[in-house]
This record gives C-alpha cells, structure tokens and sequence, in this order.
C-alpha cells in the first residue's frame, strides 16, 4: 500500500480546531505555543474560542489551518511512530495546505511556514478592495466548461477557473460582477449547481498579483530545503523537489488554478491507494473518493482519528 500525505485549505477551519489534540498531547501543545510565539499573538485562543468570524478572518484562517496540521503531523511522528520519509509517497496540499506540506516535509521551518502564510493572508485581502470581487462554486462541470463558462462571463473583466477540485466541482474567482455572469451563465447551461461563495476576496485569480509580488519578495527572504519526499504543487500537478521550483510555484499559486483534481490523479497513477489527509476538516478525504477510482480517503485531525491510526497500522 503507498500513502500519499495531503493537507487542507482555506475552508477547512472551524472555532475549537486543533483543541483536543493540544489538551491530550504535549507535542502538540508545544506546536501551537511555537506558532503563537512565532506570530507574536495568540492565535491559538481564536482558534478554540472565537468568535467565529474572527477564526474565518484570512490572516487568522491560513496560519490556523498550518498549525493544526503540523500539529496533527507532530502527534503522528511522536505517537504513531509515522516517518514521512518511510511512510509517504508524496504530500501535498490545498491552496495554503501547501505551506503545512512543505513544513511537515521538513522544506520550511514552523516559524517560517507560519509567519508566511500570516503575510499571505494579509496581502490576499488586501490586494482587492472589499466587494469587489467574488468566487463562485460550479457543481456537476469538468474543468474544461468551467473554463468556458469563465471566457463566455469575462465581458472585459477577469473571472477565471480558479479551483479544480475534483467531483464535478470547479469554482470561480474573479471581478464579483463576472462571477454574479459566470453564475448565470451555468444555470442557462443546465449546470446542476452555481452558487456564490462566502469568501472575502477572489482567491486564485489575476486580481491577487499584487499578493503574488508580495510572497515573491518574502519566499526569498526564508530558505527553503529540499522536502523529504516530492511535492505535488498546485499549480505543477504533478512533483518537484527542487527549492528553487517549489518558491516559484508557491509565488504562482496565489494567481493560478489549484490542480487539485490532477494532483490526486497523478498520485493515484503512480500507485498511490490511501490520502492521509492531515489536520482540520475532512474535505479532501472526501474528494478523493470522487477524483480517483479505488483510492481511500482517511482525514486525521482529532485524538480519535489517532487512535484508529495507530490501530489500522498495528
């Protein structure tokens, strides 16, 4: 059996994420006090006691997510005895689940890994003024009528395919007046389900050039190793150990298309049959089971989760 370690996104987060696992494991505990010292805040106490809108906030959303991931992957190497190095194939992440990949892999630091998605949350917000752009989620499309369904809404503004995840599910991103066109256009289609998204700003899209300048600059600030095992970036689907290229394509996630779908395909091709899906949420456990024939998805997040870890392993 080969295992391919994966790590959620944004939307993933909740209030209370990441709680029980500090309070039953101290090396988990231990991670949260490093992200709350590396950030300069306590992030952790948004985290497991809100308001909820706070946890949601992008700046506080995109380190949370990393935190409890690492967290999870610290509990696993301690507790369950898990070598990345032995035990996965490949990691990968969604979105900003790809920062917890690299830093569960050994290419970034915590520290770092945190401090810049804080940075990246920040700059994300800020590079769109607040209304004026949107996502969209298309149910029951492939990516390719997405696509279109995207150049048909643009009428001179940008709305681009921005998120393939998989399952018939593409979602939108761009001007929020083309997405309101993009979202209209698919229901004349037939398409099964267009809906706006209750985001803050149009994540993936040519709108985020000023983020994506931002993290060029601070990607080069911070040093990056070779990972344990291969990433499959985002914008690639497809491996690279290579730090130069690893900093190239995180600067290029931020305006281009997350290949989820092609990523778990390309690992699935290569003989990858179980997703250990590491931290909060269970989202992309459950894509994989729509994107690749045969393939499990297990999400790991909690005590519980641990426990049954260890069980099926032992």
């Amino acid at each position: 059996m080969s295992a391919a370690f994966v790590f959620p996104g944004q939307g993933s987060q909740a209030v209370g994420m990441g709680k029980a696992l500090a309070a039953t494991f101290a090396c988990a505990r231990a991670v949260f006090d490093e992200v709350d010292a590396a950030l300069g805040d306590n992030l952790s106490t948004v985290m497991w006691e809100g308001p909820a809108e706070r946890v949601t906030l992008t700046e506080n959303a995109q380190p949370a997510l990393v935190a409890v991931s690492l967290a999870a992957m610290r509990v696993l190497e301690t507790e369950a005895g898990v070598s990345l190095a032995r035990d996965a194939q490949f990691v990968a992440g969604h979105s900003v689940g790809e920062y917890s990949a690299l830093a569960a892999a050994g290419a970034l630091s915590l520290a770092d890994a945190v401090r810049l998605v804080r940075i990246r949350g920040r700059a994300m917000q800020q590079a769109v003024p607040i209304g004026a752009g949107a996502m969209a989620a298309l149910i029951g499309v492939e990516f390719e009528q997405a696509a279109a369904i995207a150049a048909d809404a643009a009428q001179g503004e940008v709305v681009q395919a921005a998120n393939d995840n998989g399952g018939g599910q593409v979602v939108v991103s761009g001007h929020k007046a083309a997405v309101e066109r993009a979202v209209e256009i698919a229901k004349a289609k037939g398409v099964r389900r267009a809906m706006m998204l209750p985001v803050s700003a149009p994540f993936h899209s040519a709108l985020m050039q000023p983020a994506s300048d931002v993290m060029r600059d601070e990607l080069a600030k911070v040093t990056i190793r070779p990972p344990t095992v291969p990433l499959v970036a985002n914008v690639l689907a497809g491996p690279t150990s290579d730090p130069a290229q690893i900093a190239c394509s995180l600067v290029d996630q931020v305006t281009g298309t997350v290949r989820w779908r092609e990523s778990i395909l390309f690992m699935a091709q290569q003989g990858v049959t179980t997703f250990y899906e590491v931290g909060s949420g269970k989202v992309l456990s459950g894509l994989v089971k729509r994107i690749a024939e045969g393939a499990s998805g297990v999400s790991i997040g909690t005590p519980e989760d641990i426990a049954a870890y260890n069980v099926t392993r032992n």
